[in-house]
């Protein structure tokens, strides 16, 4: 049966006879209704008649009978399209109930309702069923053609009821389906806007480290000059005053044999000029003044170290304590009043890696692990290892730990907990980035009010290309 030319009828009613009526009004017998209609056309020489479409009638002959008949079709899905339902039927449910129960079922079913006379008034019947557009009366005794039209024109309803339904589902699947491709074609593009912010982001860092060398480059130039000669200076100057320190211990062996009164203003000079004090303390500002030059000196060179740029994309053999110690050089300053730093290394061969990168990624740990401190001074522990083929670093602090909610979002790019103005949300994205582009992994573990631990893993050797 197509769905769209449903011809079942169901009659639902007590008396044996109006089944009988309905059966000889809407399944008269086909065979003599067609031989009428060629003698009739065979005597007046009128064309023959179209042959109306049959309806298909099923009986049921109480309420409890007619769903059961309705609940198997809907099984079989083979619906009934109409149901003609007698109102009093005094063994069991009667029409007001029948037609509640059939429409709990299906609820497209047309119902005509069958009675000479009712428990209900038609204004409450309606009221009671909810039915003022989908509910007709025929009143008994009925005439035929008025049944015929009924069904007609009900079964035509149901027709046209579900050709709106399934116009109405294609619709919707149309909808569901320009929906759900808008929903992907706007997450694809919201994806191809992170990306593209997040290689900006990258781009702007590359551009910093790349004016960050520079500048070290120029710097080192600049100073590393001056400090040569002013290392050298040093030098001779701790040189000269050793000379003048014998010459100094001459004069006063010589002052010695000298008269009472040259030698009492020999010695009271000395007092006034706190000879002896200066004897002492020339040394020690010679050597400090060495190891600040040295100093400056360690500080240009991890100045250029951190900020060695990759320009072309080519892996180098790095070590990586030596990386971390000048990282943690440059960013001493955020951490001297924050936290201890305490290390525990253990002995690491030189990798292959974009070397400013991976400071870049140990100075955004290190910079976070910082800022995660509360306000008392915390430890933060850069422990090294290797693990088979890779190399392990891990950065952990004892801060105030990051919240599992959080967690699951901090490599996600723009994410951030900082308040408005302190942080893009790029830092940790561009270090899972850089960590992945070297084939390695980095992960988190964190305990809310207890501390965070961040583990990179890097290959010793790589296998791809740089670019």
């Amino acid at each position: 049966m197509s769905e769209l030319s449903n011809r079942r009828i169901l009659l639902i009613d007590d008396m044996p006879s109006i089944h009988e009526d309905f059966r000889k009004i809407l399944t008269p017998n086909r065979a003599q209704s067609a031989e009428l209609d060629e003698m009739e056309a065979a005597l007046f020489g009128a064309p023959a008649k179209p042959r109306r479409a049959m309806f298909e009638l099923d009986s049921a002959y109480g309420g409890e009978e007619g769903l059961a008949k309705l609940n198997l079709a809907l099984q079989e899905q083979c619906p009934y399209a109409l149901a003609f339902v007698d109102m009093r039927m005094p063994d069991g449910w009667d029409g007001a109930k029948t037609i509640e129960q059939l429409w709990l079922q299906d609820p497209q079913l047309q119902v005509v309702v069958c009675t000479a006379y009712s428990d209900y008034s038609w204004d409450e019947l309606l009221d009671r069923l909810h039915a003022h557009d989908r509910l007709l009366i025929l009143k008994k005794p009925f005439d035929n053609i008025e049944v015929q039209q009924m069904a007609n024109t009900l079964l035509t309803k149901w027709q046209m009821t579900e050709r709106a339904s399934l116009q109405m589902h294609h619709l919707e699947h149309l909808v569901d389906q320009r929906t759900a491709q808008f929903k992907q074609a706007s997450e694809a593009l919201q994806r191809e806007i992170d990306e593209r912010k997040q290689l900006e982001g990258q781009l702007v860092q590359s551009e910093k480290l790349a004016s960050l060398g520079q500048l070290a480059a120029g710097v080192a130039h600049e100073i590393n000059n001056p400090i040569g000669f002013i290392s050298s200076n040093l030098g001779t100057l701790d040189g000269y005053f050793q000379q003048l320190l014998a010459m100094l211990g001459a004069y006063h062996s010589a002052g010695q044999a000298l008269a009472a009164e040259p030698a009492a203003q020999l010695q009271q000079m000395r007092e006034h000029l706190e000879v002896d004090f200066l004897l002492e303390d020339i040394p020690v500002l010679i050597r400090e003044s060495k190891e600040g030059i040295g100093r400056v000196g360690q500080i240009v060179k991890d100045l250029k170290d951190f900020s060695r740029v990759d320009t072309q994309q080519q892996w180098q053999w790095a070590n990586l304590q030596q990386g971390i110690e000048s990282t943690l050089n440059i960013v001493a300053s955020e951490l001297k009043y924050k936290a201890d730093v305490v290390k525990e290394y253990q002995d690491l061969p030189e990798i292959e890696c974009l070397p400013s990168q991976i400071n870049q990624v140990i100075m955004n740990l290190v910079i976070n692990a910082a800022q995660a401190m509360g306000a008392e001074r915390g430890t933060i522990t850069l422990r090294t290892a290797v693990q088979g083929e890779s190399a392990i670093i891990e950065v952990a602090d004892t801060g105030s730990g990051i919240a599992p909610e959080t967690l699951q979002k901090i490599f996600d790019p723009f994410f951030t907990t900082k308040p408005v103005g302190q942080g893009t949300g790029l830092g940790l994205s561009l270090s899972y980035g850089i960590v992945k582009k070297h084939g390695g992994d980095i992960s988190v573990s964190s305990t809310l009010g207890a501390g965070t631990t961040f583990r990179v893993q890097l290959p010793l050797r790589q296998t791809r290309p740089a670019a």
